[in-house]
């Protein structure tokens, strides 16, 4: 299965960046308070059951399709009746990867290990950092990164870094 829309103009497949921004500010806010929760109350237990939900909407992105990825199904409905604007799907797989990346540290740590770290913290801190900037600035931090190694010659070229 092709991963992204193909829409005519683009010559690459793309995906619409304002129900990603969307679903990008729920998850922010989902993950704000478990994050809260813990670093106010000590209490991990609200950040382990959105980190699952997380990483299983992030899984769904990136090995099934993101159409039907939960958040994206909600901020799709958010945004509905706004005019699309399209984003390079390259770029956005490579974002997506990245935090089911550092989801995954968190959840071997958390969930596996039943432990707290001071790494657990920083990942978690720099999850939130990208999730905000996302639905805050429209600044998608995976997507920069990716087309700063494409700058730098550590990723293959593509029409993405265009797009």
């Amino acid at each position: 299965m092709p991963f992204g829309e193909n829409i005519e103009g683009y010559q690459i497949r793309v995906f619409n960046e304002r129900e990603i921004r969307a679903g990008a500010g729920i998850l922010f806010f989902a993950l704000m308070i478990g994050w809260m929760n813990a670093a106010l109350l000590g209490d991990l237990t609200i950040i382990k059951h959105f980190l699952g939900i997380f990483m299983l909407d992030l899984i769904i992105r990136i090995f099934i399709s993101p159409r039907y990825a939960p958040f994206l199904i909600l901020g799709r409905w958010i945004v509905r009746k706004q005019v699309p604007l399209y984003v390079g799907a390259p770029q956005k797989r490579f974002a997506w990867i990245l935090g089911l990346l550092l989801s995954g540290t968190m959840f071997i740590y958390l969930i596996l290990f039943n432990k707290y770290h001071e790494i657990v913290s920083l990942v978690c801190l720099t999850c939130l950092l990208f999730l905000w900037f996302e639905p805050s600035f429209g600044i998608c931090l995976g997507c920069r990164l990716y087309l700063l190694l494409i700058r730098l010659g550590l990723v293959r070229h593509s029409a993405a870094a265009t797009a």
